[in-house]
């Protein structure tokens, strides 16, 4: 007995979806972002109004892989359509951060008093920016948006102290 493990995912209003070879594109309002999917026995197909991802067998690994697919492509079409956004809060106690952003690079000054500013990359055409102590990141990558919160996130980790008295840093309050 085999089950039915194809997954339908709806095109919604406003966005377009094309399949070319192994690389999945998505068009929408928010702009364009692609993706190659590739996994022995999965297989996706684009119809008018919807995505079917497959699979040739009802193996572990091959259901576990439309899922991971279905998940992904729906996390693109969100994007494209309404975007993602993530904040993040900046906390210190004595030494007062001076964060920036510098083309793809956002600049921690003055952490816990340090000369040498740290460095975090920001990833993508993902948009940061800084308003008071709110830290704002916006993208229509999930990944990009996410990988760079948490950048930040690690260049302002406190190493050799105590973290439930040093709370000094840059911390995601809402995530993706």
């Amino acid at each position: 007995m085999v089950k039915e493990i194809a997954r339908k995912i709806e095109i919604p209003e406003g966005v377009s979806v094309s399949l070319s070879r192994d690389v999945f594109t998505a068009r929408g309002p928010k702009g364009t972002v692609e993706r190659k999917f590739w996994y022995p026995g999965i297989r996706i197909e684009v119809e008018e109004e919807k995505i079917l991802v497959d699979a040739e067998s009802s193996r572990k690994e091959q259901k576990a892989m439309v899922g991971t697919f279905s998940s992904h492509i729906k996390n693109l079409i969100i994007g494209v359509s309404e975007g993602f956004e993530c904040k993040m809060t900046i906390v210190y106690a004595h030494f007062p951060m001076q964060v920036k952003v510098e083309g793809k690079t956002f600049i921690i000054g003055n952490f816990l008093g340090e000369k040498k500013p740290r460095v975090a990359k920001i990833l993508g055409e993902t948009k940061v920016k800084v308003s008071g102590s709110e830290v704002t990141i916006t993208g229509i990558n999930k990944e990009d948006v996410g990988q760079t919160a948490a950048n930040i996130e690690q260049k302002t980790k406190i190493k050799r102290f105590d973290p439930r008295t040093f709370q000094d840093g840059i911390y995601i309050v809402q995530k993706p």
